[in-house]
């Protein structure tokens, strides 16, 4: 049964869902829309954290809080309390965050934030999820472009802010650098070098054996290679500045309710993008639409 389909997940979680107390506001389709990208252990590991949850909130029905508890716990890891951070760093990871969030708002063809957060969660001081709006089995040019920006937004943020840079961006460029590569030499999207295979792999992959690549281009086309790299990547982070900075009042918006509220959810980030302030007695909103192989995190600082 694959979970590569909505319909596959949704019958997936009924499985997982038997003999468990369900509460009546959990609704199974909504999490199979929630968690694109799920493999079956996935879906499974998230059910069992979800009753844990309950049982150890005192609950007897296992609520969708819980079940959004619990995705989150499946892509993030679980909640780090104990690391308390310094108002400084608190203040740099709103921007940081807010940086990525607000891209992936203004960049219709990225991946849209459906939560951002400056909770530190497994090595992440702050991650924002975002995921398509449907399930996807290919990415045009122009959405991989769109994303790798988003990945730069957080140090284009901090940069702008505090005119400072920190290793907080480590993850983000290792994962943009990775998507960067993939275009030149497995997805043909260079200009440059045309459409081609570059790099051969081998497998399988068992018992803890990695796929490994030898190299089947010369040492020019190598060279030729980290320049088209570099020039995505230096046209994406030129993109990211100039769409922070000209949106630099919402930026701070965002950070600013980040440091009161701790976490935004898309509807919230709407609201901040459409220039308005959120109301100080507005309920926080149910966590929406996390996943895990198609979504993108880009966590803070570890």
């Amino acid at each position: 049964m694959t979970t590569r389909t909505l319909r596959g997940r949704r019958a997936i979680l009924d499985v997982h869902a038997r003999g468990k107390p369900i509460g009546d506001d959990a609704n199974l389709d909504v999490l199979a829309r929630r968690t694109p990208g799920f493999s079956g252990a996935d879906l499974a590991n998230m059910a069992n954290e979800a009753a844990l949850l309950a049982a150890r909130r005192g609950r007897k029905r296992i609520g969708m809080s819980e079940f959004d508890e619990a995705i989150e716990r499946v892509i993030a890891g679980p909640q780090r309390k104990s690391r308390i951070l310094s108002p400084k760093e608190r203040e740099l990871t709103a921007y940081h965050e807010g940086g990525h969030a607000l891209l992936g708002k203004l960049l219709p063809q990225a991946n849209p934030p459906h939560k951002v957060t400056i909770l530190p969660r497994g090595m992440a001081l702050g991650y924002v999820i975002a995921l398509p709006q449907e399930d996807k089995y290919t990415v045009t040019q122009s959405e991989i472009l769109a994303n790798i920006t988003v990945m730069l937004g957080g140090r284009v943020a901090e940069e702008i802010v505090f005119g400072e840079i920190t290793t907080g961006a480590a993850n983000d460029f290792e994962n943009a650098t990775d998507l960067a590569r993939k275009m030149v030499t497995e997805f043909g999207m260079s200009d440059k070098l045309g459409p081609l295979a570059l790099g051969t792999k081998h497998g399988p992959v068992f018992l803890g054996r990695d796929l490994f690549e030898s190299q089947n281009y010369s040492d020019e086309i190598a060279y030729e290679i980290d320049k088209e790299v570099r020039r995505i990547i230096d046209e994406c982070y030129s993109r990211a500045r100039a769409v922070l900075t000209e949106h630099k009042e919402t930026l701070d918006r965002i950070a600013k309710a980040l440091l009161e509220r701790e976490s935004l959810q898309s509807d919230e980030l709407d609201t901040l993008v459409a220039g308005q302030l959120l109301r100080p007695d507005l309920p926080a909103l149910a966590s929406s639409a996390p996943s895990l192989e198609q979504i993108t995190v880009t966590p803070g600082s570890a």
